[in-house]
């Protein structure tokens, strides 16, 4: 089966929000959204620019994740968080370089780039942003 994730335009598309932690601000009602999207959810302004996000926020709620979907059984348990930016705008992102026990709302974390999965029989690896606590 064909899924988006292992669509070749796809994937080049949405590398700069990967990588780099860039999202959506409306230029009307000032809105940051992740991913960035064509219509504001706020004001509906289709006055969107691409604007890079802080790397850095804190923790707002958090969930252990036991039953993972096929495919992620290897890497449970983990655990999947709210955050919210230096900057106010949240996000959803999973949490890496921490013990499930260890992990407290209002903790500070960075963002890191890590491996999601391995897909397939081709052993293409995917990674992505995850957030870890701030070091230091």
């Amino acid at each position: 089966m064909w899924a988006y994730w292992q669509s070749v335009p796809a994937h080049w598309r949405e590398l700069p929000a990967r990588y780099r932690l860039e999202g959506g601000r409306c230029k009307d009602c000032g809105h940051k959204t992740l991913p960035e999207e064509r219509v504001c959810p706020v004001c509906g302004s289709k006055n969107i620019e691409r604007v890079a996000l802080p790397r850095r926020g804190k923790v707002i709620n958090y969930s252990v994740i036991w039953n993972a979907p096929r495919g992620y059984e290897y890497y449970t348990p983990y655990v999947v968080a709210l955050i919210e930016l230096e900057d106010g705008t949240r996000i959803f992102s999973q949490l890496t370089d921490v013990h499930p026990e260890e992990v407290k709302e209002g903790m500070e974390v960075e963002m890191v780039i890590r491996k999601t999965r391995v897909s397939g029989e081709s052993g293409l690896i995917a990674y992505s942003y995850k957030f870890r606590p701030v070091l230091g």
